[in-house]
């Protein structure tokens, strides 16, 4: 397959980050705020990243997986196009 045409399906625009961060602060026993908190961000942030309104940065996406001790590979998922 042409490298070129690969890389293109990789990178895609339609592409879609899916995460669990619900999953695991409910497990947890945390609030949105309690997260929040922990995290450094806004109880508005949170909710904007459960729902999938808002593909946090990197730095945040590390910081949620350290509040949660896992990788960001289990809070965050690409769903390609």
């Amino acid at each position: 397959m042409d490298v070129k045409l690969t890389l293109h399906r990789k990178l895609s625009m339609k592409d879609e980050v899916t995460n669990q961060i619900k999953q695991y602060r409910s497990e947890r026993g945390l609030t949105q705020q309690d997260l929040a908190q922990l995290a450094g961000v806004s109880r508005q942030s949170i909710i904007s990243i459960e729902q999938g309104r808002y593909v946090p940065s990197l730095p945040l996406a590390l910081k949620i997986a350290q509040v949660f001790e896992c990788s960001t590979d289990d809070l965050f998922q690409l769903v390609e196009a």
